[in-house]
């Protein structure tokens, strides 16, 4: 008789047991993005299942950014911790070289495929003596390339379906349903980024060179040789003389930096001065934001050069 009552309290305790550790065995994998482009793209692949951290906040420049212990804390606890590589990101170099998360890593820049184009230097991109050493020759800013955007989608979707299985499927299916926005965006954005081809205009600095390659685009040069550092005098002059000389329509700032540069630059050229946001800075976190950074750029360029 006691142990028929038993029966059903130790069935009870077991379910009860079980239920209790579903939470854990069904969570998505803690994911901790570096930016908000990869962000977006990892929003759009883990759409349904869970969501992405982000590490580096909108208006922040990575290029200037330090961790905080809660951050620290994001990346021990991560399951996948994805980013561009160190020479984006220096903020995170050190730190990813702990053997305890540099296996959880996915970095972009080591993938299959993705196209790494070098930095620019010289002329009217300017010459730092320091830039190689600290970028080892290439130009970070790989996801403005949509063929990169769709590389980073096939290898994150890879690595989620290794941590988390049982949701493969959907994985498979956001990944290639955004590969194809993506490409019908970039289909679209070649035609209307045509007529501005021959354009002539300057950028706040050298964050560009995927978007122009991809797209066809000629700017003239960079304001700043690095975007920490104010540029100098003489690199005003020099610039100045560019705007006047060659008939450049727009000088762009960003809108992490103070734009106070842009505006005494122009000040009596004629020129006209926009706005570009390699980051997205300025966007809603949403399963579409890398295709809104995309079309923005492109909104912006054609706004300020197509007048």
């Amino acid at each position: 008789m006691v142990r028929r009552r038993l029966l059903p309290v130790a069935g009870w305790l077991l379910f009860c047991l079980l239920f209790a550790a579903a939470p854990e065995a069904l969570a998505a994998p803690r994911v901790v993005v570096s930016i908000k482009p990869l962000a977006g793209l990892a929003v759009a692949v883990m759409a349904g299942v869970g969501q992405p951290q982000l590490l580096l906040p909108g208006g922040s420049s990575p290029h200037s950014f330090a961790l905080r212990p809660s951050q620290m804390r994001a990346l021990h606890h991560a399951d996948l911790i994805l980013w561009i590589g160190p020479e984006l990101e220096s903020f995170l170099a050190k730190s990813l070289r702990d053997p305890n998360l540099r296996t959880k890593t996915l970095q972009l820049t080591k993938l299959p495929g993705i196209n790494l184009l070098p930095a620019r230097k010289g002329g009217s991109w300017g010459e730092d003596p320091d830039e190689e050493h600290r970028h080892g020759g290439i130009d970070p800013h790989l996801w403005l390339d949509p063929a990169n955007a769709r590389q980073l989608l096939n290898a994150l979707s890879a690595r989620l379906i290794q941590l988390d299985p049982r949701h493969a499927a959907r994985y498979r299916a956001n990944a290639a349903a955004e590969k194809r926005k993506i490409s019908a965006l970039q289909h679209r954005l070649k035609q209307q980024l045509v007529p501005l081809r021959q354009s002539s205009y300057l950028v706040f600095h050298d964050a560009y060179q995927y978007f122009e390659q991809a797209f066809g685009l000629h700017p003239l040069g960079a304001l700043a040789i690095h975007p920490e550092r104010a540029p100098g005098a003489r690199r005003i002059r020099e610039m100045r003389r560019q705007i006047k000389n060659r008939n450049v329509r727009c000088v762009f700032s960003e809108p992490q930096f103070e734009p106070r540069l842009v505006a005494t630059l122009i000040e009596g050229t004629g020129a006209r001065h926009g706005e570009l946001d390699p980051i997205g800075a300025t966007l809603p976190d949403s399963p579409d934001s890398y295709l809104a950074l995309l079309q923005g750029m492109a909104d912006n360029l054609q706004a300020c050069l197509g007048q």
